[in-house]
């Protein structure tokens, strides 16, 4: 049988003001109610720009200006996704149209919400790269 293919997925690390833009995922979702920085699935044939400026023009009407340094890379457990935390830069302002709400946190924030497995391991290693 043929091993199944990874399919690459799209976080967007957009920070402001030392501050991150998150997500609650949809509760029907996969990880349902749990925050998240934004972004999804890269399809095929898309570089991760390409992803990033459709899947935030969808999900919350942000224009993307340029996409920065690929951070971390991680799998999420129990599937086939490999999630690539990507700094992005945006204009606009943040309308959720998939999320159940939107909100912006600093580094310290993030270890008092509840985040996707993903992103948690992502916001470890942004607090472990903050005290190097």
């Amino acid at each position: 049988m043929p091993h199944p293919a990874v399919v690459p997925v799209l976080a967007a690390v957009i920070a402001k003001h030392g501050r991150y833009l998150l997500g609650r995922r949809p509760l029907h979702k996969r990880h349902g109610g749990l925050w998240e920085f934004p972004g999804g699935k890269v399809h095929d044939g898309e570089s991760l720009l390409d992803a990033a400026r459709r899947e935030l023009a969808e999900e919350l009407s942000l224009e993307v200006e340029r996409l920065g340094a690929r951070l971390f890379t991680t799998r999420d457990e129990d599937s086939l996704f490999e999630i690539h935390f990507a700094e992005v830069v945006v204009s606009g302002d943040a309308v959720p149209h998939e999320h159940t709400e939107v909100g912006w946190f600093g580094v310290d924030e993030l270890a008092t919400i509840v985040l996707a497995p993903a992103d948690e391991r992502f916001a470890e290693w942004l607090r472990d790269r903050g005290r190097g």
